[in-house]
């Protein structure tokens, strides 16, 4: 059983994988951001080329094409809020999609489908989050292709190659699934607490649930870097709540506005599931108006109208929710169900438990607090690989 572990490739890995949506590295902040709402992928992949057709069966055209980074609504969010933005955020979204790049490119790597799974798993802990492998059109998903929408001549294409080669990338969270596929072979490291392992990371990002969130971008910022998120705390270090890159990353531009105008508690009603209340709708109008960012309210109010109520009165209702990637996808509610709630495990908890516990959240994290809610720590997709990996060494050897 070691062995046949030991014996995978990425491209076990990328069976059944969807082939990535992929953006030129020509378009604009605006581009990116009409591409995020038109699909349900929380991100899409930057590409050097266009993967137009007239150009895929190009050899000197696929040898230079590249992905060179990734987007999420979260990047134009958090853009969108920077002092040099938030004051003209019109202009701000014809702005390169390439401002929205890290400057380190490590964390996007690509590889062949031979890769074996330990160098992948080595890849990832030395900071790679995703992995670009080349796949044939006989092992992707299965499904009818789409009109590609286009806007202002740039669009959303797939990675399409010559002879139906096509690109998928491979995550932290697909590596850990797949180890758990084979947890009998970690024994008795899996049954080990995340304190007796080392594991538990007491560098954590954190906001005061009264502070204002503007406070927490780049908190923010580092924590989707990072792949884990900004814990809300009381002046106690009660854990209270978290500020989520991946609850973020299902709402839209609008939230900018809350980001700069909300405190973090009051950006935690804001976001969770099934949109903001109303009541926080009308304080984010009323402190936009208050600090005269004219040109985000209307920005927000020209992209979706139903966010802010056009009418001076600021006494007349608002909307009970905006229009935006909230209502885009019906299966937003069973992909995203606890929001602002963070998820926690104690010192004691297992390694196997904690991993099923953020596998089952969808997250690649899971915050570690005391039994006084106080929070000590948090343990990573990254930390739990790090110790999978030195057991496969001892494997090995």
């Amino acid at each position: 059983m070691a062995t046949r572990l030991l014996a995978h490739e990425v491209a076990d890995l990328c069976l059944g994988k969807p082939p990535l949506k992929s953006l030129s590295i020509s378009a604009t902040v605006r581009h990116a951001l009409t591409a995020l709402k038109s699909t349900d992928d929380t991100h899409i992949s930057i590409w050097t080329c266009t993967h137009h057709p007239n150009t895929i069966k190009d050899e000197t055209h696929i040898s230079n094409c590249r992905c060179i980074g990734k987007i999420c609504m979260v990047d134009i969010i958090c853009y969108l809020c920077k002092p040099d933005t938030i004051a003209d955020p019109a202009q701000a979204l014809d702005s390169p999609v390439s401002v929205l790049l890290a400057t380190d490119c490590v964390t996007v790597r690509h590889v062949e489908p031979s890769t074996c799974l330990v160098e992948a798993i080595d890849m990832i802990i030395n900071g790679a989050q995703n992995l670009v492998v080349p796949i044939s059109s006989r092992i992707t998903i299965t499904s009818k292709r789409k009109n590609t929408p286009t806007y202002d001549g740039i669009s959303l294409t797939s990675t399409t190659h010559a002879n139906g080669v096509e690109f998928c990338w491979l995550t932290q969270d697909d590596v850990i699934r797949f180890l758990l596929t084979s947890i009998a072979l970690f024994t008795p490291t899996a049954a080990y607490s995340v304190t007796s392992l080392g594991i538990i990371d007491p560098d954590i990002l954190t906001v005061n649930y009264h502070s204002p969130a503007a406070t927490a971008v780049d908190a923010i910022m580092t924590s989707l870097s990072d792949q884990t998120s900004v814990a809300v705390t009381d002046d106690d270090r009660t854990l209270i709540g978290e500020i989520s890159p991946l609850t973020l990353a299902y709402t839209d531009e609008t939230a900018a506005a809350a980001i700069a105008t909300l405190s973090a508690g009051d950006l935690m009603a804001y976001i969770d599931c099934g949109g903001p209340p109303e009541d926080i709708l009308r304080l984010v109008e009323i402190r936009l108006k208050h600090r005269n960012l004219i040109g985000m309210l209307n920005e927000f109010n020209n992209i979706n109208s139903n966010l802010f109520s056009s009418s001076d009165d600021e006494c007349s209702p608002a909307p009970a929710k905006f229009s935006g990637r909230y209502s885009r996808s019906s299966s937003y509610s069973a992909r995203v169900t606890r929001m602002a709630e963070a998820i926690v495990c104690y010192p004691g908890s297992s390694l196997v438990a904690v991993m099923i516990q953020a596998i089952a959240h969808r997250v690649s994290y899971v915050w570690v607090i005391e039994e006084d809610c106080s929070v000590v720590g948090i343990v990573r997709f990254s930390g739990m690989l790090e110790v999978f990996r030195e057991h496969l060494e001892r494997m090995m050897n």
